[in-house]
């Protein structure tokens, strides 16, 4: 796929000291979803509102369909990028109708022209039946489906959205991502949404940017991310995982408390040298037993499983388990080798 956006060596700041994007390089495909998925703070906003021409880059370059819009010299103002954004609160106008929000950025169409693309957005969020209703009378997701298809009438070249899903109800929230998901696909639309929701990264997003002080630790696939991360930090963010106190002692093998276990380095580990190994809770699987040194913690219970907390030679690590177990609970240990990783 041909690049969209291109994004190289940007530094963004606030004030002459306050450094918050520094030597940042994205590239975004055409028709691609992409997440910036990071803790308040990280920058991720701050790298819309730049992309959007909110906030003047301090250097590097950025272009947009191979047109440079930003080189820290040369600045493209907001209106005339084409570049849609959908915020937070929706931003819906609370004395227009439907309708009439969707049409709002429809300029230099007749009468009839307008009247069938706003139709035609209306059937593409399925909401052909609500046109003639007023913002308040919307449902959250009714009111996110209304400002989506506002963005898409006039087919910006590349759509931003921050936190969209955070004003949606949990029970509907999930279905909507899937929706809106469809959406975007089936019109070809290429975006960029902020969240720090690794669930809605994973549902919602083609790829994603994990940030963390200004920078970009990792970028990829949700499967890249999660089952290969370059770092503790991003291993940590998208979580589910623990630590376990190990030493080389092999090309493939580590010594630890639970025996010698199988895993792959992610980064320069030198023989005998301590480290330590990130492992899920589906790597370590245990069970009742009458007798052994593991206990259990904690015990959570998830709906459709249960995870656990258990003491392992000092070592916390959570675990899941076939059975019903309870906290105190002494049990063995068997460590899964697929996929664990050492830092």
């Amino acid at each position: 796929m041909s690049c969209a956006l291109s994004i190289q060596n940007l530094t963004c700041k606030y004030d002459q000291n306050t450094t918050v994007l520094e030597s940042l390089s994205l590239e975004v495909a055409h028709g691609e979803i992409v997440c910036l998925l990071g803790a308040s703070g990280c920058g991720k906003t701050t790298l819309l509102k730049a992309v959007a021409g909110l906030l003047p880059l301090s250097s590097g370059t950025m272009s947009l369909n191979c047109m440079t819009i930003d080189d820290g010299e040369n600045w493209t103002p907001p209106e005339q990028r084409n570049i849609g954004m959908i915020f937070q609160d929706y931003a819906l106008f609370p004395h227009l109708t439907v309708e009439q929000n969707v049409a709002f950025g429809l300029k230099g169409c007749s009468v009839e022209e307008k009247r069938s693309k706003v139709a035609e957005m209306l059937e593409l969020v399925h909401l052909q039946d609500f046109g003639g209703r007023y913002p308040h009378q919307l449902s959250g997701g009714q009111q996110q489906r209304v400002a989506i298809a506002r963005s898409l009438a006039y087919k910006p070249d590349l759509l931003l959205l921050d936190e969209p899903f955070s004003n949606i109800d949990t029970q509907v929230r999930h279905e909507l991502i899937g929706e809106i998901r469809k959406i975007f696909k089936k019109q070809g639309v290429t975006a960029i949404f902020v969240t720090h929701s690794r669930e809605e990264a994973f549902a919602f997003a083609d790829k994603m940017a994990v940030m963390n002080h200004g920078v970009i630790e990792q970028y990829g696939t949700a499967g890249e991310l999660y089952y290969k991360p370059s770092s503790k930090f991003v291993a940590d963010f998208l979580g589910g995982g623990s630590y376990l106190a190990a030493k080389r002692i092999s090309e493939s093998e580590f010594s630890t408390e639970l025996g010698v276990v199988e895993a792959q380095a992610q980064q320069h580990i030198e023989l005998e040298a301590n480290c330590e190994l990130l492992l899920r809770p589906q790597h370590v699987q245990i069970a009742a037993t009458e007798e052994s040194s593991v206990t259990v913690l904690e015990q959570q219970f998830m709906g459709d499983h249960c995870r656990y907390v258990i003491d392992a030679g000092g070592s916390k690590l959570l675990a899941s388990s076939a059975e019903a177990l309870s906290i105190g609970q002494m049990v063995s240990v068997k460590v899964e080798t697929q996929g664990v990783l050492a830092f």
